[in-house]
């Protein structure tokens, strides 16, 4: 039986007469890593300040660990780790300098400062100015800061956000380590849908609110199905042969898209007998930047 290290139900929340989080129902299992996608304005950091206890939820209830937020925030809070927007940080002072800052406040050891400097790679800029560390880095040591004290469950709310690609990349390779290496469950939002697809072993969607698709990645490309994709001349004349014999089908330009099951072998044979030239045929998947596109376009619909 799968453990839900994180569990909402019914979760809710409106601001006046807006609502940006409509019943949604996460299952966040441990010792993975769960994207949490969708376009900007979507519901994703409402939600992520919801599991925080930052903001309260106007319906429904969330669980971390198997323990209701509204009854267990300081004990749930001590076991989850979090980087909410940007990380918040002293220019003047170095890297240690920062996290011995944090480490006072939670009450850890002095050994975590070299433990996460380690895990986040900048121990051997642990003594250099903050300020003058580039984006990517600062990105790590605001991870740095929320691994103090050894969390089961870390929150990342668009950590990519601004990095340019080695950043990226940095801030990825890191992310994939945190389960493998620490077995620390992660969960991170994002807009970008290649970004998640690259890291996360499990996937929620969300927009307007509401929660469009959950499960694991291997669950999302299930619907990346084949379509018929037909390139024929005269194509005015190949269009009215397809109608003429029942098929269903949607003009692409250059192509003509088959809707449906067909047979290519049986639509070329036809299309050739009637005296047209076929000059491509072929399947033609879905992409599952294409697939992310149409579940959020029938939403906002």
């Amino acid at each position: 039986m799968t453990e839900w290290l994180i569990e909402t139900s019914d979760l809710t929340k409106k601001f006046g007469s807006f609502l940006a989080v409509n019943h949604v129902n996460l299952r966040v299992p441990k010792g993975g890593i769960y994207g949490f996608l969708g376009p900007n304005g979507a519901g994703k950091s409402t939600t992520i300040r919801m599991l925080l206890g930052l903001v309260q939820p106007t319906k429904g209830d969330l669980k971390l660990f198997g323990q209701s937020i509204r009854t267990d925030r300081m004990e749930i809070l001590r076991r989850v780790g979090s980087l909410v927007e940007s990380p918040s940080y002293y220019g003047h002072l170095t890297a240690y300098e920062n996290l011995e800052i944090t480490r006072k406040i939670l009450g850890v050891s002095k050994e975590e400062i070299d433990r996460v400097l380690e895990i986040v790679r900048l121990t051997a800029v642990k003594k250099k100015k903050v300020k003058q560390f580039s984006l990517g880095m600062k990105q790590r040591l605001g991870i740095a800061q929320a691994l103090l004290g050894k969390p089961e469950l870390l929150i990342l709310d668009e950590p990519t956000n601004g990095l340019d690609p080695a950043g990226i990349l940095e801030i990825r390779d890191l992310i994939i380590s945190l389960p493998k290496k620490y077995g620390i469950t992660v969960l991170i939002s994002s807009h970008i849908l290649s970004e998640i697809e690259r890291v996360a072993t499990h996937i929620g969607i969300i927009n307007k609110g509401k929660l469009l698709f959950q499960g694991t990645l291997d669950e999302l490309r299930s619907k990346q199905t084949a379509a018929v994709m037909v390139q024929a001349a005269p194509k005015q004349e190949a269009l009215k042969l397809l109608k003429e014999n029942k098929y269903s089908w949607t003009d692409k330009g250059e192509f003509i898209q088959m809707d449906g099951v067909v047979k290519p072998a049986e639509i070329n044979r036809q299309l050739v007998s009637s005296g047209l030239d076929v000059n491509a045929i072929f399947m033609e998947k879905k992409s599952l930047e294409r697939i992310f596109l149409e579940m959020t376009e029938e939403a906002v619909e």
